[in-house]
C-alpha cells in the first residue's frame, strides 16, 4: 500500500515537471516567433507556424500551351509566366508605362541605334543561376535564333522585312548590356517590356532544349512546381527573390475551368478565390453579393471574325466587305456584353495613340451584303466558321456569338458550319491558315499602335500572328516608316493612312473592343488587373 501511495505521488510529481517543462517550451517558442515575425513577414522566409499559408486559387478559362514565353502568343500562357519569368523593362501597375525591371536604368544613343542597360544586382534565378548581363545576351541570342513559326513574337517585334531589328547585343560588363539595332525603332522599348521576352536562366533552357516549356525557370516572385494538363497549374514563393517582402502568396494555383458559369460557380461555392472570364450578364449579382468583389480590367483589346484571305470565297475583297456588312455587331454587343464594351471599326482601340476616328465602319445592311455577293460571284458554297472553345476577355463566349454570325451570315446568303477545336489546337490550325472565318481577338502587349496594326496585319507575320494572311504592300511600306519614325504626330498619320487601307481591304470584321471582367473573393486584396491581361501577383494577399 505504501508502495503505491509513493509510485503514486511520483507519477504525480512528474507529471507536474512535465507540465512545467512543456509550458517553458511553449513560452520560449512564442518569444522566438515573436522577435522573428516581423523579419519573417517582411523577408522572403516561411509563414509564422500560427498563420496559415497564402495560397491563391486563380480559375480561368483554359490552360496554357507552353510555360516558355518566348514561344506563345496566348493569354492564358502569359497569365502564368508573367509570375515566373521577368523583362528588363516593367510596365506600370495598370498601364503601359515603361518602368525599371531586371535593368535598373539605360541610355539610349542621339542616332536611337544603341540602348545601354545597367542591370539589377544580387538577382538570382530559381536554379540558383546568377541573373547578369551574359544571361541576358543568351537569351535574346536564343531568341535571335528562333524561327518564324516558334519564335512568333520576338519575328514580330524585332524582325522587319525577314531582317534584324537587333543586330547585336553584347555584355560590357557583368552588370551591362548593349543592343545594336539596324534602325531606330520607335517601340523599341515598350516591346522589351512584353511578357514573351522574360529572361530565362540559360542553364535551364541550354539544357531542356525544347522541353523547357514543361520546367520554366526565371528570376519571378514564383517558381515552378507542378503542371497538371488541363486541369491545374501550381507555382509557389521563390525565397530568394530580390525585391525584399515579396511575394506576399505563398502559393498560386491556377486552375482550368472551361465553362463561365461553372467558373463563377466554384467562386461562389469557396473552391476558388479569384475568377476571369467573368459573363458580364452575371455583373450585377456578383456586385450585390458581399462575399464577392467585381474587377474591371482596363480595356485594351480586339475581339474580331477573320477572314483568311487565301482561302476562297475570302480572297474576294468584295466578299469580306459584305460579311462585314451582313454582321449586326450591335446586337452582339447588346446581347453579350451587358454595356460593357463598344463597337469596333478598326483594328485597335480608340484607346491608342494614332487611331482614326474619321472611320465610321460597315454599317449593318444586309441588302448591301446581298448586293456585293452578287458583284462578287459567289456561288452560295458553304463555310467553316470556327468558334472559339474558351472565352477570351474580348469575347465571353464565342460559341453564343458564332450562332449569332451563323445566323446573319445565313440571311445574306452565306451558309456555315460551326467548327470548334481543343484551344491550342485551334490557335496552331488557324495560324496555318486551316479557317474559312475564325473567332479571335488581340489583347495588346504594350499599348503601342504597332502592336496591333504591324503585329496582326503585317505581310511580316503571315504565319505568325497575321492569322487572316493579310497582304498589302502599301500598308506595309506604311507601318514599317512607322516604325523608326520618331515624331509622334507624323508616326500617328502614317497609321491613320494605314487603318484607311485596313478598312477597304476588310480582312477582318472587326467586332468589339470589351471591359473584361473579373470576379474575387472579397478577401482578395491587392490584385490589379493590367490591360495587357499579364497580370503580377506579387502584391497580392489573402485577408
Amino acid at each position: 500500500m505504501n508502495k503505491k501511495v509513493w509510485s503514486l505521488g511520483l507519477l504525480l510529481l512528474l507529471l507536474t515537471l512535465v507540465l512545467v517543462a512543456c509550458n517553458s517550451d511553449a513560452t520560449d517558442d512564442s518569444a522566438t516567433t515573436d522577435t522573428g515575425t516581423e523579419s519573417d513577414t517582411e523577408g522572403n522566409g516561411e509563414n509564422d507556424a500560427s498563420t496559415s499559408p497564402q495560397v491563391l486559387v486563380f480559375g480561368r478559362g483554359g490552360d496554357s500551351v507552353s510555360l516558355d514565353p518566348a514561344i506563345v502568343t496566348d493569354g492564358e500562357s502569359f497569365k502564368v509566366t508573367k509570375n515566373i519569368f521577368e523583362t528588363l523593362l516593367e510596365f506600370g501597375e495598370q498601364d503601359t508605362t515603361v518602368n525599371p525591371g531586371l535593368a535598373e536604368s539605360w541610355e539610349i544613343s542621339d542616332d536611337g541605334l544603341t540602348y545601354t542597360f545597367k542591370l539589377q544586382q544580387g538577382v538570382q534565378f530559381h536554379d540558383g543561376t546568377d541573373f547578369n548581363a551574359e544571361a541576358v545576351v543568351k537569351n535574346v541570342n536564343r531568341w535571335k535564333a528562333g524561327t518564324a513559326e516558334d519564335f512568333y513574337y520576338f519575328n514580330s517585334m524585332f524582325k522587319a522585312e525577314g531582317a534584324d531589328i537587333i543586330t547585336d547585343v553584347v555584355a560590357e560588363d557583368e552588370h551591362t548590356v548593349v543592343f545594336t539595332l539596324s534602325r531606330p525603332q520607335a517601340p523599341f522599348l515598350k516591346n522589351l517590356a512584353m511578357s514573351p521576352f522574360g529572361i530565362a536562366s540559360p542553364t535551364a533552357f541550354e539544357s531542356a532544349g525544347d522541353s523547357f516549356g514543361d520546367n520554366p525557370v526565371g528570376t519571378g516572385p514564383f517558381k515552378f512546381v507542378e503542371w497538371k494538363r488541363n486541369d491545374s497549374i501550381t507555382i509557389e514563393k521563390f525565397a530568394d527573390y530580390w525585391q525584399e517582402g515579396l511575394p506576399k502568396l505563398d502559393r498560386v494555383i491556377f486552375r482550368s475551368i472551361p465553362d463561365n458559369s461553372a467558373r463563377l460557380n466554384a467562386l461562389t461555392a469557396g473552391d476558388i478565390d479569384l475568377a476571369d472570364g467573368i459573363n458580364p450578364s452575371d455583373g450585377a449579382s456578383i456586385e450585390a453579393n458581399a462575399a464577392l468583389q467585381l474587377i474591371e480590367r482596363p480595356s485594351m483589346n480586339i475581339g474580331y471574325l477573320g477572314l483568311t484571305n487565301t482561302r476562297p470565297p475570302f480572297d474576294n475583297k468584295l466578299v469580306r466587305q459584305a460579311v462585314n456588312h451582313a454582321i449586326n455587331k450591335q446586337a452582339i454587343v447588346d446581347a453579350f456584353f451587358e454595356g460593357r464594351a463598344e463597337v469596333a471599326v478598326n483594328p485597335m482601340p480608340s484607346s491608342i495613340s494614332g487611331y482614326n476616328d474619321e472611320i465610321k465602319g460597315y454599317e449593318y445592311n444586309p441588302e448591301k451584303a446581298k448586293a456585293l455577293l452578287a458583284e462578287a460571284g459567289y456561288d452560295g458554297s458553304e463555310i467553316e466558321l470556327w468558334a472559339m472553345p474558351v472565352p477570351r476577355p474580348y469575347m465571353p463566349d464565342g460559341m453564343k456569338v458564332a450562332e449569332v454570325i451563323q445566323k446573319n451570315l445565313e440571311d445574306v446568303g452565306i451558309p456555315s458550319k460551326i467548327v470548334t477545336y481543343e484551344w491550342a489546337v485551334y490557335l496552331e490550325k488557324t495560324k496555318n491558315g486551316e479557317a474559312d472565318a475564325f473567332m479571335l481577338g488581340w489583347t495588346g502587349d504594350n499599348g503601342d499602335a504597332d502592336n496591333f496594326l504591324y503585329t496582326l496585319l503585317d505581310k511580316d507575320n503571315i504565319g505568325s500572328n497575321n492569322y487572316a494572311y493579310y497582304s498589302n504592300d502599301a500598308v506595309h511600306d506604311l507601318l514599317i516608316a512607322a516604325q523608326s519614325e520618331t515624331d509622334e504626330n507624323v508616326r500617328n498619320g502614317l497609321y491613320k493612312q494605314a487603318q484607311e487601307m485596313i478598312h477597304a481591304d476588310a480582312p477582318w470584321a472587326p467586332l468589339a473592343h470589351s471591359t473584361p471582367l473579373l470576379a474575387a473573393k472579397s478577401t482578395v486584396k491587392g490584385f490589379l488587373p493590367h490591360p495587357t491581361g499579364s497580370d503580377i501577383l506579387m502584391n497580392v494577399s489573402m485577408e
